[in-house]
């Protein structure tokens, strides 16, 4: 199976019943970029003067380059859910790494952008800031510039990221896979080397990979199917303890899994503030 046309990331991450104000888009790469890129992805917005409206997402393990507001920065990978807030007629784009496909253009851990980002400007300097100033046309230019760039600066090849790509990709795909020690059996990778790769090239562990996927795609399902038992649910996606399963969605949606879906029932914002 070749690597690079299985996916490393889902369609998963916005929380609720999506917000009918603004669209988002995906792009694929070109297949001569698609070892290292997921996806581009577009989101755009217009509303009525006087008006703003907010999105809530949960960060998939990837790092991102964003064009938000005529600024170009690179994005780590986010621990915690986030809002953003917009008005007026915007759009902000972006280009998706695969988990643990961008240290070989960073040349440093990736866990130094864990939680936070830079300017795409100090990693590459001022073509990076020439490229930002150049992006204003249709998205299929702003895909078509990126790449460019991209592969002007395309790393060599490291055996490491195809690694990582493959345990990325069992962790999302295989539902057999409910512990970290699953992985380590599966690929014979000791457990303290495979703490040490993700670490260098994700940015964060293995455990907390699988548990972003497995409650990224639960609130996806509570909030599409709101009468649905959230125990069902859960014991679907491989946790078979409630109380573990409760406390992690907690933490992460900032809700109950029943809230969650009772607030998704009624079109709420489903964040607790």
């Amino acid at each position: 199976m070749d690597p690079a046309t299985v996916s490393t990331t889902t369609e998963y991450g916005v929380l609720g019943v999506r917000d009918v104000d603004f669209s988002l888009e995906r792009f694929p790469p070109a297949p001569d970029l698609a070892s290292l890129v997921e996806r581009h992805w577009l989101v755009t917005w217009e509303l009525p003067e006087g008006r703003s409206a907010s999105v809530t997402l949960l960060p998939h393990p990837c790092v991102n380059l964003v064009l938000d507001g005529g600024v170009l920065s690179v994005a780590g990978v986010g621990l915690d859910r986030f809002t953003y807030t917009y008005r007026g007629v915007g759009r902000v784009f972006g280009t998706k790494f695969r988990p643990g496909a961008f240290l070989p253009f960073l040349g440093s851990p990736v866990s130094a952008l864990t939680g936070s980002g830079m300017l795409a400007e100090q990693l590459w300097g001022p073509p990076a800031a020439a490229l930002a100033a150049s992006m204003t046309g249709p998205v299929d230019e702003l895909v078509a510039q990126v790449e460019a760039f991209l592969r002007a600066r395309w790393p060599e090849p490291d055996p490491n990221v195809a690694l990582v790509g493959r345990i990325v990709a069992d962790l999302l795909h295989d539902r057999t896979t409910t512990r970290v020690d699953d992985v380590t059996t599966r690929f014979a990778i000791p457990s303290r080397r495979l703490q040490r790769l993700f670490a260098r090239y994700v940015g964060v562990s293995p455990k907390w990979v699988l548990r972003r996927y497995r409650l990224q795609e639960a609130a996806a399902r509570l909030a599409e199917e709101h009468d649905r038992p959230w125990a069902e649910v859960a014991a679907e996606l491989g946790y078979f303890d409630q109380s573990h399963f409760i406390r992690d969605f907690t933490a992460a949606i900032g809700m109950t899994p029943a809230a969650y879906a009772r607030a998704c029932h009624r079109r709420e914002a489903p964040i607790a503030t």
